[in-house]
């Protein structure tokens, strides 16, 4: 799960200032979730536009803008519209506003409507939390399923800080340490001896970006 927010209104206009036709693309998987970019928050921003003299041409929810197939799929039926748009406003995370420009047929500006703040998971309360920094060296074997990368603001693979007081984490001091939740897990299966083993530090080769998951076959035997 993508967390994502909208912008402020007002960087939002400032995005849009030089286009007076605007599309817009929501997503109904995680933008959806998060409030951010459903059917509900596009019809919103429509008048929001209107009132500022902007004329929104069509907007589609895709169900999940971040897949090409799904993206084309929602457009489809909407060509006429955005052949006669100047800019396409799209409220998703960043991989769905990416995703919209590589599809884009007409050559328009793309511009994003949310904030991309983290990947995160849904409890059963309805929280979203981020739990994984996707940073392509799972040490969760070594820390009992607690990620120290994404629950520590330091990202420390070997113990707290020196700034951890009463349990606390030294930068939120609502927030317990990410290695005192890791201490305390491991004392309850009686392994804290697997503390004592120092982990190399990252490699950091392996979060060099932009990843790619190649997962067509054909493309495979090409290579």
């Amino acid at each position: 799960m993508i967390i994502s927010q909208q912008k402020p209104l007002e960087e939002i206009l400032a995005l849009v200032r030089e286009y007076s036709r605007i599309f817009l693309v929501g997503c109904g998987d995680c933008a959806t979730i998060c409030n951010s970019g459903s059917d509900v928050q596009l019809r919103e921003m429509c008048e929001k536009l209107q009132e500022q003299g902007k004329t929104v041409t069509g907007m589609c929810v895709p169900d999940s803008t971040c897949i090409a197939a799904k993206l084309k799929t929602a457009t489809a039926a909407h060509l006429a519209l955005l052949r006669g748009s100047d800019a396409i406003l799209v409220f998703s995370c960043g991989l769905g506003v990416q995703s919209v420009r590589d599809n884009d047929r007409f050559g328009l500006a793309v511009l994003p409507g949310c904030d991309t703040t983290a990947g995160a998971l849904l409890d059963n309360r309805g929280n979203l939390l981020e739990k994984c920094a996707m940073c392509g060296q799972c040490v969760l074997g070594q820390t009992f399923g607690i990620c120290p990368v994404a629950l520590c603001p330091k990202g420390l693979l070997n113990g707290p800080c020196g700034g951890m007081k009463n349990g606390n984490c030294e930068l939120n001091n609502n927030q317990e340490c990410a290695w005192a939740v890791i201490y305390k897990e491991a004392q309850k299966r009686n392994r804290l001896d697997t503390l004592k083993k120092v982990q190399p530090p990252r490699n950091y080769k392996k979060a060099v970006r932009p990843h790619k998951l190649v997962l067509n076959k054909a493309d495979i035997q090409k290579k």
